[in-house]
């Protein structure tokens, strides 16, 4: 039996690489809202339009050829922001952005830490940026300012050594007390921010990425979703998910492929033995799926001839 076990491993093994999927995309011109062609998508096909490698890319930039502009793709996030003072909460519902109009504005899918000016208005922006800072001190419920770049989560693990946390601003006074700390010229960061919380509405793991280098604006949604267009050369970018687009569905298509492995019995597998052979194809067809056909051909044997003098 063990024989048995371990031949149909190491063929499940082998044979698995004679399957392969591949997406294959649709253009839909129906102008839908995000959820609409999600659901759409789900119905007709797999889902909305998933673009995991630059194989992708190409392919999907062939199905939108007749594009004039933007299209739903799978893509999505939610947005949380969260004050690092206030564990496990929403925090402070307060904010004062540089501009309603244009803030967050979140470039390049890549800022998700909020400095503030020395104006008062906030700033999302690439946590990895380096900028003085401004901790909160629970004890004497007072402010204080580190004139010391570092970069977000540095600044972080700082106040939360020396005082409580990184700055929660809770109202227009705090906001002010906060202002009159951030060194003239420059920008300080606070105690805001989000989750990245992109995914892909099929589920499928963040890997690969085609970002845009254009704003997108966040405004007030607590969601927003993934379009992109043949003229960006399908670089990704987010809308508001009520914007009506027309979109890309995918669906697998099952690339087959036929594999020969040449067996050779030793010990007590045996391979000449019907009831033998017919245990193995059993344990190999359990272990690989119902779409793989497997069968024993052996070889014919060659005809020795004698030649006479």
């Amino acid at each position: 039996m063990k024989s048995f076990l371990l031949a149909a491993w190491i063929l499940s093994a082998l044979l698995s690489f004679s399957l392969c999927q591949e997406r294959q995309y649709y253009f839909v011109k129906k102008f839908l809202n995000w959820d609409e062609a999600q659901r759409y998508c789900r119905k007709h096909h797999t889902d909305l339009a998933t673009i995991g490698n630059s194989k992708d890319v190409k392919q999907f930039l062939d199905i939108v050829s007749s594009a004039d502009d933007d299209v739903w793709i799978g893509l999505y996030s939610n947005i949380n922001w969260t004050w690092s003072g206030l564990l496990n909460s929403v925090g402070s519902q307060y904010r004062n952005w540089e501009s309603s109009d244009y803030d967050p504005d979140f470039i390049s899918a890549n800022q998700f830490c909020v400095c503030i000016g020395d104006n008062g208005g906030w700033w999302d922006y690439d946590c990895a940026k380096k900028f003085p800072f401004v901790c909160y001190n629970a004890g004497t419920t007072e402010f204080v300012a580190v004139d010391e770049a570092m970069s977000w989560s540095n600044a972080r693990t700082y106040c939360r050594h020396n005082f409580t946390d990184l700055a929660t601003i809770g109202n227009i006074k705090e906001n002010q007390w906060v202002q009159t700390l951030v060194p003239t010229g420059y920008w300080a960061w606070t105690g805001l921010y989000r989750d990245e919380n992109i995914y892909w509405s099929d589920k499928s793991s963040f890997g690969f990425s085609n970002w845009d280098h254009i704003s997108n604006l966040i405004g007030s949604d607590a969601r927003i979703c993934g379009a992109t267009s043949k003229a960006r050369s399908a670089k990704w970018k987010f809308l508001p998910c009520q914007t009506r687009l027309p979109f890309v569905c995918y669906s697998f298509k099952v690339m087959k492929r036929i594999v020969k492995i040449k067996l050779t019995s030793t010990g007590a597998l045996n391979l000449s033995d019907p009831e033998q052979k017919a245990q193995l194809l059993r344990k190999l067809q359990e272990k690989l799926s119902e779409s793989a056909s497997l069968k024993f051909v052996e070889q014919p044997k060659k005809d020795k001839k004698k030649t006479e003098l």
